[in-house]
């Protein structure tokens, strides 16, 4: 693994810590659109601007009664408050988005109306000297009075992602809070996604930029007068900011009303009768219940395909919101990629509530090895469900296994030996001898105790739905029959193809689980492409050392990097390629052939692939050793080991800082609330025994899964708020509502939020089995539970209540 990193215009990779950056912050939040942009700079005003009619995509129910309509979004200048100039253009430049010189391009982000996902906004000017988005430091936003669902911002962190907490103010007096992230600008994937930035002299720095979606919930029943930013800083190098570009206020409806936001075609696989699927996001915009009795459902009319998979409503509280998958199955004299234009409907007993209006493209093509092309893959649903991952490190730094303590990456080893400052140095000297190289390492990477069966039965009994094991990792050596490089398992070191022997186990005993492969694509000291510089060389003499099973005389793009990733994908069929680092890289057209692979066999499958592959393309996005703040819309999967900080094994690390059950537990189900996956690593010893108090851990989290699984696997995020002080949330459309406490609950737990809770709804406690647990609805509008004391004793970790 890397610190996060940043790539700079020459597409070299470059080491970045302590900031989110292209590894880290990419994609975050959002979903990708064409947009056309209107070319109008919004006027000055103290009233919100009237929207536009692109911005009122949903129609009014069509037989008398069936909904009520719902007004559309309303942008609010805020031209008035603009204190940044974040947009430049070619010929108009001069602003600092970052504090660093770095801006958006004014050709993309042009001024005027703009709608996305369905919300009208208004964007600020891009000419010289123009302060165009506003900096959150707490500034009041006075909201035209009126009673509305929720307040929907574009915004954009610079820095990193940017969180705080922003204050809704009713004219009653009263206020309410919610939380407000902006992710990282640098990458593509958001709301609005620019193909390139500007540098401080102007230049044109060909990596995407993003504005995000960020969403805060109002109190329909309360008369909204005015919002608050949150506190973040002032732009400046390295420091994270909060930036807000635009907001639109979408007004709350009476009666049974709904939303249709967001709806798209995608290439992602439903199963059985539907080859291809829509998704959409319906809010309940009224003020009543959706429920069994309305009979809500979700389909897709469109000439040309047929909705063969509708998506069902049983139970949607008012202000919430349904993420639905609709199949559909394109006719057969459709050529694949087929342009359309179809409405997404939703349709209740009684009528039709709303429809949306979508581009569709019917059928899917096959990929090409084009920017274009390749965004249209996402993650797959046996991802975005699966939550829980082991992530293995294992390679010829699993031999000295060694690193300061909490301090740095053991699999490192290599790299921290070269700087007389670091301790690597001093500890490599005096423990080996300045003779002794690096790969002199290699015939002790023995493997000789590797288990592959025990290790795939130990991360299903962990829990896990899959895993990913480093096939090469920065120092170039390959765990798999390379025949591009002699320097590998089975020319050298173990003598045996550790991929193929871990995925065979995996295909035999553990066939549930997904596998995957993490592939670095640059290398340290490859002499043809060094990362680092620089060829091996003794860093105490500065001599040049033999680069151990180097074949010289090749391009490392593509006679060394393409073939070895395409011996992966052709010879053991990963389900997930995580790559590493970015720079140099053919990986458009490594991606084109890996999903075309997965999509044109006979029983199609859906396969995925991470952020830092050095193109924009990607399906989720991958923060190291810290987690997003808030809820990211768009799929993401936090890593970390369960070493305090390394992925490879560290011998010096003492058991009691080893992550416990009870922080893995929490850890993930934090994530989980909050939209992302958990790839938890392990490092295994050069032998390739587990240390113990590794397996003693998995197998903690495992016993807690067993009994609270269903509130981990499958869920999704509560649109409202992702975390309320020790207590998370997750949701199981139209089945179940959790509410997670890390604290032990007392006699009674007060949930200070919106719950979506109806009179006859049953309150149980997952591992408790006495009867239901009585609850009410205090004079504050909170939950209530009532938890008898061998309630209490009964769980552990994270106390899982379930509303059904």
């Amino acid at each position: 693994m890397t610190s996060p990193l940043r790539r700079s215009s020459d597409q070299q990779p470059v080491r970045r810590r302590q900031i989110l950056g292209a590894a880290a912050g990419a994609a975050l939040a959002g979903t990708a659109v064409s947009v056309g942009f209107g070319g109008a700079t919004p006027a000055a005003a103290a009233q919100p601007a009237a929207p536009s009619p692109a911005g009122a995509p949903n129609r009014a129910g069509t037989p008398s009664g069936a909904g009520t309509p719902v007004p559309a979004p309303v942008p609010v200048p805020l031209d008035a408050l603009y204190d940044n100039d974040g947009i430049d253009t070619a010929t108009a430049h001069g602003g600092s988005f970052d504090g660093s010189g770095y801006t958006f391009p004014g050709e993309v982000l042009t001024a005027g109306p703009v709608t996305v996902g369905g919300v009208p906004y208004l964007l600020g000017p891009s000419t010289a000297g123009a302060n165009n988005n506003v900096v959150a430091l707490g500034q009041r936003i006075a909201l035209p009075a009126g009673h509305y669902l929720s307040a929907l911002f574009l915004v954009a962190g610079s820095y990193g992602a940017a969180s705080g907490t922003a204050v809704v103010g009713y004219a009653d007096g009263t206020t309410t809070q919610a939380a407000m992230v902006a992710p990282d600008w640098y990458g593509a994937g958001g709301a609005l996604t620019a193909p390139y930035r500007y540098t401080p002299s102007g230049a044109q720095d060909p990596n995407p930029v993003s504005l995000w979606f960020c969403e805060v919930d109002l109190d329909p029943a309360r008369q909204a007068v005015a919002l608050t930013l949150p506190t973040t800083a002032a732009p400046a190098p390295n420091v994270t900011s909060m930036h807000v570009f635009a907001l639109s206020l979408q007004a709350a409806a009476q009666g049974r009303a709904v939303i249709i936001r967001d709806a798209r075609c995608t290439n992602a696989l439903l199963g059985g009768s539907a080859p291809q699927t829509v998704e959409a996001t319906v809010v309940n915009a009224g003020s009543v219940w959706l429920t069994a009795a309305d009979q809500v459902t979700v389909s897709v009319e469109v000439a040309g395909a047929r909705t063969t998979v509708p998506a069902g409503i049983t139970r949607l509280a008012p202000g919430e919101q349904a993420r639905v998958r609709i199949g559909i199955a394109p006719g057969a004299g459709n050529t694949p990629g087929t342009s359309a234009t179809g409405d997404v409907a939703v349709d209740a007993k009684g009528g039709r509530l709303a429809t949306r209006s979508t581009g569709l493209i019917l059928g899917v093509p096959d990929y090409q090895p084009t920017d274009s092309s390749l965004a249209a893959h996402q993650a797959p649903y046996w991802f975005d469900d699966a939550k829980f991952g082991i992530f293995i490190h294992w390679g010829v730094y699993s031999v000295p296994a060694w690193g300061p303590v909490g301090k740095e990456y053991a699999e490192w080893y290599w790299d921290h030996m070269q700087d007389p400052n670091d301790p690597t140095y001093a500890y490599h000297a005096q423990t080996y001898g300045q003779s002794f190289n690096y790969d002199d390492f290699i015939p002790r990477f023995t493997a000789e105790k590797f288990q592959p069966t025990s290790w795939v039965r130990l991360f299903e009994d962990a829990g896990a739905e899959y895993f990913v094991l480093t096939s090469k990792h920065h120092e170039g050596f390959a765990l798999w029959d390379s025949k591009v490089s002699d320097r590998n398992a089975v020319k050298l070191g173990p003598h045996r193809d550790l991929v193929k022997d871990l995925f065979d186990a995996s295909r035999t005993h553990t066939p549930g689980l997904h596998n995957g492969l993490y592939y670095s694509l640059p290398e340290w000291f490859n002499p043809d492409n060094p990362w680092m510089g620089h060829a091996p060389r003794n860093p105490y003499t500065l001599a040049p050392v033999p680069y151990t099973g180097y074949q010289s005389g090749r391009d490392y793009v593509k006679d060394y990097q393409t073939k070895q990733v395409l011996e992966l994908v052709e010879g053991y069929d990963p389900d997930i390629i995580w790559y590493d680092i970015g720079g140099a890289n053919d990986t458009r057209d490594v991606l084109a052939e890996y999903f075309n692979r997965a999509k044109n066999r006979p029983r199609p499958k859906d396969v995925t692939v991470d952020n830092r592959g050095g193109i924009p393309a990607h399906d989720f996005t991958t923060p190291e050793y810290t987690t997003y703040p808030n809820t990211v819309v768009a799929k993401w999967e936090a890593s970390r080991g369960l070493d305090p900080f390394s992925y490879g094994y560290n011998s010096a690390t003492p058991d009691s800082q080893y992550m416990t059950g009870e922080q893995v537990v929490q850890t993930l189900v934090d994530i989980v609330s909050k939209n992302g996956n958990f790839l938890l690593d392990i490092g295994p010893k050069a032998d390739g025994t587990i240390p113990a108090i590794m397996q003693r851990v998995l197998l903690d989290t495992g016993a807690w899964l067993r009994v609270n699984g269903e509130a981990v696997y499958g869920t999704t995020y509560w649109s409202r708020m992702a975390q309320l002080g020790e207590l998370r949330f997750t949701v199981k459309q139209n089945e179940a509502f959790y509410i997670h406490s890390f604290a032990q609950p007392g006699d009674t737990l007060v949930v200070q939020a919106p719950v979506p809770i109806r009179p006859s709804d049953r309150i149980t406690l997952l591992g408790y089995h006495g009867r239901p647990l009585n609850w009410s609805i205090d004079t504050s509008g909170s939950l209530v539970i009532e938890v008898p004391r061998a309630a209490q004793r009964s769980g552990l970790y994270d106390w899982v209540f379930k509303i059904a």
